[in-house]
């Protein structure tokens, strides 16, 4: 079972370093080499040089970028910082600044810029965390705290 695992951890980073290529040389977003992002995660087409994706940044699955609206006929940059996670299924309006460090709830919807260190959520998105000190990919720096303890507790049962 762990080679089987393995096997497929292995193909699904393959096929997200060639996707990464596809964005980057040829539709021309700017997106860091050491940014990661899930196969499903969708980022805009129709104005794709305004992706902009910084270093250890996460994008988990079916998470929509824009950089355009039709109806209000622009095309604006949209910048995700440095050690950012944006959540599942969670949409990033065009124009919006994600500052570094910062996390987007799954499901959020992104009205408006987000200031560094800091943990949205909702519809529209509102800031719910301060201050809020993360790591790469945007995992939280006492995240690891808190399962060492979980662990030491479920091991007591």
């Amino acid at each position: 079972m762990a080679f089987r695992y393995a096997k497929l951890s292995l193909l699904r980073n393959l096929l997200v370093h060639a996707m990464k290529g596809i964005y980057r040389h040829i539709f021309q977003m700017d997106i860091h080499p050491t940014c990661n992002f899930s196969l499903s995660a969708k980022f805009d087409k129709t104005n794709p040089r305004g992706i902009h994706v910084g270093e250890y940044s996460y994008i988990a699955f079916d998470a929509a970028i824009l950089t355009h609206d039709l109806t209000r006929g622009v095309r604006l940059h949209t910048r995700i910082g440095n050690n950012c996670f944006i959540g599942a299924r969670s949409i990033v309006m065009p124009g919006i600044t994600i500052g570094d460090g910062s996390i987007v709830g799954a499901g959020a919807v992104v009205t408006r810029d987000v200031p560094a260190y800091a943990i949205v959520a909702g519809n529209p998105a509102k800031v719910i965390r301060e201050n809020a000190p993360t790591g790469r990919y945007g995992r939280l720096q006492d995240a690891d705290e808190t399962q060492r303890l979980q662990t030491s507790l479920n091991n007591l049962d």
